[in-house]
């Protein structure tokens, strides 16, 4: 393992750390209701679930946010802030994980990872202040945009990559300003996974690659955002708790006991509720109008 891991591995844990006590400290100013138990149970389920075939490629983001669509656990305008605030800590055990386990070119991890976590900083800001309409509008071409990418994967449209293990150059700084504006769409609840997978195959890297830059960069800027949608109070906190209690455990039973299984049925399974819930959201944008 090369030094930079080693040190990517160290500021994830301190990361972790900060994330945790400060959103206490933020929580301890508000007063809230009591949870229903059920509603824990079925967040805590979800975080389970979603974050079990996240470990695995399918993504977190877009499942989830068809489960509280459906299930009307959360108000559409704090999704977003409850998808970043509620996986940050899964997704960081999941980049411990890969990026113990897959060797890539420190410089393009890094460079990577830190312009996702500024898009993300930069995006936090400004989701947090949109209109309920601006955000049901945004998710809903979004998650279409989320659908597009599963079916281009299913089919084996998108590029199948390179061998490469680093980038130089030019490529490297297309995939920096790439990875940035993947960062900021974070923030809208677009999943990070799929167009990050996407992006190192078409600039020729190892798809394998993939793993540790696109789960280090969402380990390092969801709690970046996830801080400043807790300090701005636009989101779910009790569907945030139940999707990092439900999620640490589904990550590392995929990581460690079940790590392949036949997805094809899901992923085609999660392409249609995807679309259900994108036209649930541009319907509701609609009628709000």
């Amino acid at each position: 393992m090369s030094l930079a891991a080693k040190l990517l591995l160290g500021a994830l844990c301190a990361l972790a750390a900060i994330y945790v006590w400060r959103w206490i400290a933020l929580e301890r100013r508000r007063t809230h209701e009591a949870a229903p138990a059920a509603r824990g149970l079925v967040n805590s389920l979800t975080g389970l679930v979603t974050n079990f075939f996240d470990t695995l490629g399918v993504g977190s983001f877009a499942p989830t946010t068809s489960v509280f669509k459906l299930l009307r656990l959360v108000p559409d305008e704090k999704i977003p802030g409850t998808l970043n605030v509620g996986h940050a800590l899964p997704t960081i055990v999941q980049a411990l994980v890969f990026i113990a386990a897959v060797s890539v070119d420190p410089l393009t991890l890094v460079l990577m990872i830190a312009a996702a976590v500024l898009g993300a900083w930069s995006g936090s800001g400004i989701v947090a202040r949109l209109p309920k309409r601006a955000i049901q509008l945004g998710m809903g071409v979004a998650l279409l945009c989320a659908a597009v990418l599963f079916v281009l994967g299913i089919v084996e449209w998108i590029p199948a990559g390179g061998d490469a293990l680093q980038l130089r150059g030019a490529l490297l700084w297309i995939a920096v300003g790439a990875n940035f504006l993947l960062g900021a769409f974070m923030t809208l609840g677009v999943g990070l996974y799929a167009p990050c997978l996407i992006l190192v195959s078409l600039l020729g890297m190892n798809p394998i690659a993939a793993f540790p830059i696109m789960m280090g960069s969402c380990a390092f800027l969801m709690p970046v955002a996830g801080l400043r949608f807790i300090a701005a109070q636009c989101y779910d906190r009790r569907a945030a708790v139940g999707l990092a209690v439900g999620g640490i455990p589904g990550v590392l039973i995929a990581a460690f006991i079940v790590k392949q299984l036949p997805l094809l049925w899901l992923r085609w399974l999660v392409v249609a509720v995807v679309l259900y819930t994108a036209i649930a959201m541009l319907r509701a944008a609609r009628a709000r109008r």
